[in-house]
């Protein structure tokens, strides 16, 4: 009832949505990615195929230290040669066998996608880390092809495997980073539509640069 001549208050306050401001308010960097399952079953097959050759590598140069006869299965012929790749200075460029960095690389990267498939939402900055992290790797096995076609003059399958692994794997996580993220409007949309045209020109380059150098060799 009203008093002193003053009518009854009728507007309610409405109940804040808490829940609601809840949800918003735990929204991650991953909002708007794609497809999350998708992109952790390749980070751990990839990391799976980089993991399994750096295995191999890693206990075919044990091998060639017990026995510098050894022929690893993967010698084929003068070209396709893992034994010379493994001899190589640049085969242990920081002083240790090169696959003992890609067991503990592409271990972290299967870890990843397993984390991500598990339900996991990751920071920014790991993202960030993680993607700098393999363009580093994307660097090495750039050099590392350098080095196996113009000075070694010898390709490791191996070693080809590791190759595509990296740089599949990096340019996927470019793709999510410039998709999810702050960043301008072309290169996200470019991504989006053909985020699978940089990997696709990158496995074109190496294969054509691997036809030509050995050309006479393939077509005899």
């Amino acid at each position: 009832m009203a008093t002193n001549g003053t009518a009854p208050d009728s507007t309610t306050t409405a109940p804040v949505d808490l829940p609601r401001q809840q949800d918003r308010s735990r929204r991650t960097e991953d909002d708007g990615a794609p497809d999350s399952r998708r992109l952790a079953w390749f980070l751990i097959l990839t990391g799976a195929a980089g993991l399994l050759a750096s295995w191999v590598i890693t206990l075919d140069k044990f091998l060639l230290l017990e026995d510098p006869s050894f022929k690893p299965a993967c010698s084929l012929n003068p070209v396709v040669s893992c034994g010379s790749v493994m001899r190589s200075e640049q085969a242990q460029a920081f002083g240790f066998p090169n696959p003992m960095l890609g067991l503990v690389a592409y271990g972290v990267v299967v870890c990843v996608g397993a984390g991500l498939l598990a339900g996991a939402r990751y920071r920014g900055w790991f993202w960030l880390g993680l993607n700098a992290g393999m363009l580093f790797g994307t660097g090495f096995c750039t050099w590392l092809m350098i080095q196996s076609l113009y000075e070694i003059n010898a390709l490791c399958l191996w070693c080809c495997l590791t190759w595509a692994a990296t740089l599949l794997m990096f340019w996927a996580v470019t793709a999510r980073n410039v998709t999810t993220n702050a960043a301008p409007g072309p290169p996200r949309q470019f991504f989006t539509e053909f985020g699978w045209a940089p990997p696709a020109l990158h496995l074109g380059i190496i294969g054509m640069l691997i036809l030509t150098r050995w050309w006479e060799f393939w077509t005899s």
